[in-house]
């Protein structure tokens, strides 16, 4: 019994440890630049800057599916998958624009212009520049799934309505968190408007 309470005990340290590094870490990572426009009771507008992102479309339309797959293509990119064997920061969030297909993309370090951006390996992934936008978004916590990315999506279309604000285009599902990050998880959709 007392073996059993030490393993467990060290089981918990472990895993304290892994989660207070996982929630330091990602304060020290590059965010997406925005400033909050205006504050609802379940969502806020806010004006993002304009950036550079690498982006990959998917075929399917699934969180879970697509996830993975663009993920690993564009992390290729940013860990040395380029001419250059050059590698670049990882930034937050990651972006699913949620279509009839799916395209994930990496915000780009601001350091980096369009010129000092190496090619990428993939012929699947592009560069893209992306002028500033305002967006409506509601922040869910815990991991994402299909349902969850369906259930916020539906919830802030019809906030976005209610107040009645005009959007364009598809969700754009953020994630924030890297997948080993049990605690503090921080997950958006968002939806552009005019």
């Amino acid at each position: 019994m007392k073996i059993i309470l030490i393993i467990l005990g060290v089981i918990i340290i472990a895993f304290s440890a892994v989660q207070l590094f996982a929630m330091s870490t990602q304060n020290d990572i590059e965010t997406y630049s925005y400033t909050v426009v205006k504050k609802y009771d379940s969502f806020e507008i806010r004006k993002y800057e304009a950036t550079l992102f690498t982006a990959v479309k998917m075929p399917s339309n699934k969180y879970n599916q697509a996830s993975r797959k663009g993920f690993s293509i564009l992390a290729g990119y940013i860990f040395g998958g380029n001419d250059e064997k050059k590698k670049i920061a990882m930034t937050s969030p990651v972006i699913m624009d949620m279509g009839d297909e799916t395209k994930m993309s990496f915000v780009m370090p601001k350091e980096h212009s369009m010129a000092s951006l190496p090619e990428p390996n993939s012929d699947q992934i592009e560069i893209l520049r992306v002028s500033p936008k305002k967006y409506a978004v509601l922040t869910f916590p815990g991991y994402a799934n299909n349902k969850k990315i369906a259930k916020y999506s539906k919830k802030l279309r019809a906030s976005v309505k209610s107040e009645g604000i005009e959007t364009v285009g598809n969700i754009q599902f953020m994630g924030y968190n890297a997948p080993w990050q049990v605690l503090g998880r921080k997950n958006e959709v968002a939806i552009e408007v005019k």
